[in-house]
C-alpha cells in the first residue's frame, strides 16, 4: 500500500501536470467500483471542472476543483495511477479522467478495492506531518495499553503512517514495535516525536530523487529496516521479522517497554 511519502510525491507530480486543466470526460470502466455516489452524480460534479491541485490527506489523494468539489481517492493495497497512452486500457482499470491538455489519468486495481469519495467529510485526526503532531500530542496519545506499532497505524490517532514507515520510525526512535505505549518513558517519547517527521520527510526526498515523475506504486528499496533485501540494519544489527497478518521488521537494538 502506498504510504504518506509515496502519496505526497504523487500529489506533487499530479499537481504539476494537471493543475489548471479542465476535465473533459470521466469514464468509469468497472461496474463494481467503490464510490459513495452514482456514476451520473460523479460526472455532473467534475466533468467540465478545472483542477486546482492534488493534495494528500492522510492516506488519500484529494483532487480539488475550482467549482468547489473534491474527489477523494484511497488507493487501498493495490490501487495505482498511470498515464493512459495506449488505445487499450490496462487490465483492471477502474477509472479514466481525460484532461484538456490531452493527458488521461487512469486508476487500476486488480482487487477492485480502491475507493472514490465525492466531497469527503473533513477528518479531525491530525496528519502525521501536521505541526499538531508534536511531543505534547504523543505524550497524550501514548497513554494507552495498545502496542506502539498498532497505535502508529491507527488512523484515528494519526493519519498517513502505514506498516513500512511504522517500522522505520520505531527503529529510528529505538523503540520495539511490541512495546506497550503507556510504558514508554519520556526520553523515548521525545525520540519518537522527532523520528516521525524526520523519517517521513527524508523518504519524500529520496523518492523524489530516485523516481522523478512517479504517480503510482511504492518505492521501498532505500528503507533501512522494512526491507526484505537487507539482512542487517545500518548499525549492524540483524533484522528480524514477525508475521502476524502483516510483517513487522525490527532489531534487538530497539528497546522493549512492557
Amino acid at each position: 500500500m502506498p504510504e504518506l511519502p509515496d502519496l505526497q510525491v504523487f500529489s506533487q507530480h499530479l499537481t504539476r501536470e494537471l493543475a489548471g486543466k479542465k476535465i473533459k470526460a470521466v469514464r468509469v470502466t468497472a461496474k463494481d467500483i467503490k464510490m459513495n455516489v452514482s456514476v451520473a452524480r460523479l460526472k455532473k460534479a467534475i466533468e467540465g471542472a478545472v483542477l486546482k491541485e492534488v493534495r494528500r490527506e492522510g492516506k488519500e489523494l484529494f483532487f480539488l476543483f475550482k467549482n468547489g468539489h473534491i474527489l477523494g481517492v484511497h488507493l487501498m493495497l493495490h490501487g495505482k495511477f498511470y498515464w493512459q497512452e495506449e488505445e487499450e486500457l490496462k487490465k483492471n482499470t477502474l477509472l479514466v479522467l481525460s484532461f484538456s491538455n490531452k493527458k488521461e489519468l487512469a486508476l487500476t486495481d486488480f482487487q477492485h478495492q480502491a475507493r472514490l469519495t465525492l466531497d469527503p467529510e473533513e477528518k479531525d485526526t491530525p496528519d502525521a506531518l501536521s505541526a499538531d503532531v508534536n511531543l505534547k500530542y504523543w505524550k497524550e496519545q501514548l497513554q494507552s495499553k495498545a502496542k506502539i506499532k498498532n497505535l502508529l497505524l491507527d488512523q484515528q490517532v494519526v493519519r498517513g503512517i502505514g506498516n513500512a514507515y511504522a517500522d522505520e520510525i520505531l527503529w529510528e526512535a529505538g523503540i520495539s514495535p511490541f512495546s506497550v505505549a503507556a510504558k514508554i518513558p519520556d526520553p523515548k517519547i521525545k525520540a519518537l516525536a522527532k523520528a516521525v517527521p524526520r523519517v517521513l520527510k527524508q523518504a519524500i526526498k529520496q523518492i523524489k530523487k530516485t523516481s522523478p515523475g512517479i504517480i503510482g506504486g511504492e518505492v521501498r528499496d532505500f528503507l533501512a529496516i522494512h526491507n526484505s533485501s537487507r539482512k542487517k540494519s545500518p548499525t549492524g544489527a540483524a533484522i528480524r521479522q514477525e508475521k502476524k497478518g502483516r510483517v513487522t521488521y525490527y532489531t534487538d537494538e530497539q528497546e522493549l517497554f512492557n
